[in-house]
Order: C-alpha cells, then sequence, then structure tokens
C-alpha cells in the first residue's frame, strides 16, 4: 500500500504540474494516494495498558483500546473479505484494519462491538491481553 501511494502520489503530482486542466482533479485524487499513504503502514502495540494501533507515517492518528474496553481477545486466521475488504473497515459490530489475509487479532469489547486488526503473531497478542483482563470469577 506504501509503493501504491506513493506512485500515485507522484503521478497525480505530475499530471498536475504539467497539464493544467486536469489540476483540480488530481489534488482532490491526492486524497485516495493520502489514504494509502496513511494505511499502508500501522503500527500496533499490544501490553498491559490494551491495545494501540496507529499509523506509522502518521502516529497522531490512532486508535486506543484501553482494558478496560476490552472483554476478550482471541487470534484468527482472517480473511479480507471477512471484515469487509482492506484497509480501515467500518461495519455494524465490527471496525477492522485488515492489511493482508492471515493472523489478526480480534477483539471484543466491552460494548458488544469487534475490533480486528492483521498481525503477526496475533496469538501471543491475545493470550498477553488475556492474562491482563480483570478475572471474571469476581476477584477484582
Amino acid at each position: 500500500m506504501l509503493a501504491t501511494g506513493t506512485v500515485l502520489a507522484i503521478g497525480l503530482l505530475t499530471i498536475a504540474l504539467i497539464n493544467p486542466e486536469y489540476r483540480t482533479l488530481c489534488l482532490w485524487l491526492l486524497t485516495v494516494a493520502a489514504a494509502f499513504l496513511v494505511t499502508g503502514a500501522i503500527r500496533v502495540t499490544v501490553d498491559q495498558r490494551g491495545v494501540m494501533v496507529a499509523s506509522a507515517l502518521l502516529p497522531v492518528l490512532r486508535r486506543r483500546f484501553p482494558l478496560h474496553r476490552i472483554k476478550q481477545a482471541t487470534a484468527q486466521w482472517t480473511r479480507a473479505t471477512e471484515v469487509g475488504g482492506w484497509g480501515y473497515r467500518w461495519n455494524p459490530g465490527l471496525s477492522a484494519i485488515s492489511l493482508r489475509g492471515g493472523d489478526a487479532l480480534w477483539l471484543s469489547l466491552a460494548n458488544g462491538t469487534q475490533f480486528v486488526i492483521t498481525i503477526d503473531d496475533a496469538e501471543s497478542a491475545a493470550a498477553l491481553l488475556n492474562s491482563c483482563l480483570p478475572q471474571k470469577s469476581g476477584s477484582q
């Protein structure tokens, strides 16, 4: 996605500079290139505080899931079609960042929705999160 966004941005800027007739259209289409660049590299942090997903290029674009919002974490093999396609997806009851098919961390959230992110070693991430979650037996 990074390569696609870069090539698209360079191409659109070149066309905008060469041909003034298409300048406005090209500049509007740069938002598509920006979307590819922003979602093309994602950094996922899983620790005792919860989960944070951020764009590697624009770290201010991020989602945080503190432990109190997470009911359970699981890992499963996921295809992009299962979550609505590639990129950032919003569906009723399910949000996802799917950059590839494969290992994915599935978060069941306290509000009844799910969040999915495709990451390497989702099993370890789910185990860490579940070990940090308060026990359901009322011990806390």
